[in-house]
Order: structure tokens, then C-alpha cells, then sequence
């Protein structure tokens, strides 16, 4: 599922003229902020209602470099979440040569940020999710997953 397109940009890249890994992380970041919107979670949900994610735990994989005005898109291919945590994979997919370029798998915690502590999604945003992963299901891949294990989900 397609979230952003991106161009590299000239202060993305560095001495070995190619993206910095720095700018990978920006990229996947501000990619998964369009999902967050949807999801009531993202910038807006921190300033209005107090209530926001933060990453706690990363695996990304650099596959194939990616150079100064090359063209790549972040293709969301996993989400699940718990009552709590967000598991979210994504893909930086190179246009025109349609290779995968890297990959960044994390958990994030929701947080309230009044008292800076995690707390549980309102029931408002699960269903939100849980309807965003149904309807998507077909286009996720649980393979190569580093983290399934760190989600509670209660059966």
C-alpha cells in the first residue's frame, strides 16, 4: 500500500554519493506520519488530544543504495497492533527499476502525553485500525518478520 513518493534530495546524500542512512529513518518516518493520520494517532492527535505514538524499537535493512534524484516510493507492508503497540513494516521501492531499496520494521507504543506514559488506544482507534487491516489484509506479507512476537494480543 502506497503511503509517499519521495525524490533524494541533494542534503540526503552523503560523501559516498549515495542517500545517508540518517535520511532512510526521515523518509520511513515521515511516510508512516500519513498513516497516522488516518488512524487519528499523527501530529495532529498530539497537539489537539494529547495522545501519540513513539517508536521504541527499529530493524531496517539497507537492500540497494539509493542516489540523488532517484525517485522511491514507501509501500506500507505489514500493520498489526495490540492494545497498545502499533507493529508497522514498510518498503522504500525504487521507481523505474521497482527494486526494494531498504526496509524498516518497528514497534511504537501509544502514549499519553500528559502524563508520559503509555496507555491503551481508545476504542474509536481500534476500530479504525481493525478496519484499515481488513481491508488491506491482501496487500500484507507477514514473511521476515522480526517482531510478531513482541505484540499481547488477547485471544
Amino acid at each position: 500500500m502506497l503511503l509517499k513518493s519521495f525524490e533524494v534530495k541533494q542534503e540526503w546524500v552523503d560523501y559516498n554519493s549515495h542517500m545517508n542512512m540518517a535520511y532512510y529513518v526521515l523518509v520511513f518516518d515521515q511516510a508512516l506520519e500519513v498513516a497516522l493520520e488516518k488512524f487519528n494517532m499523527g501530529e495532529s492527535a498530539a497537539k489537539n488530544l494529547n495522545r501519540t505514538t513513539m517508536v521504541v524499537e527499529t530493524n531496517t535493512k539497507y537492500l540497494n543504495e539509493v542516489r540523488l534524484g532517484e525517485e522511491v516510493d514507501i509501500q506500507m507492508t505489514y500493520f498489526d497492533h495490540d492494545t497498545k503497540r502499533l507493529h508497522v513494516k514498510m518498503e522504500m521501492i525504487k521507481k523505474g527499476k521497482k527494486e526494494i531499496s531498504a526496509s524498516m520494521e518497528w514497534i511504537s507504543l501509544y502514549i499519553d502525553l500528559s502524563k508520559r506514559k503509555v496507555t491503551e488506544f481508545e476504542n474509536e482507534k481500534l476500530e479504525i485500525m481493525d478496519k484499515f487491516i481488513k481491508d488491506n489484509k491482501s496487500n500484507f506479507t507477514s514473511q521476515n518478520l522480526q517482531f510478531t512476537s513482541k505484540l499481547k494480543k488477547i485471544i
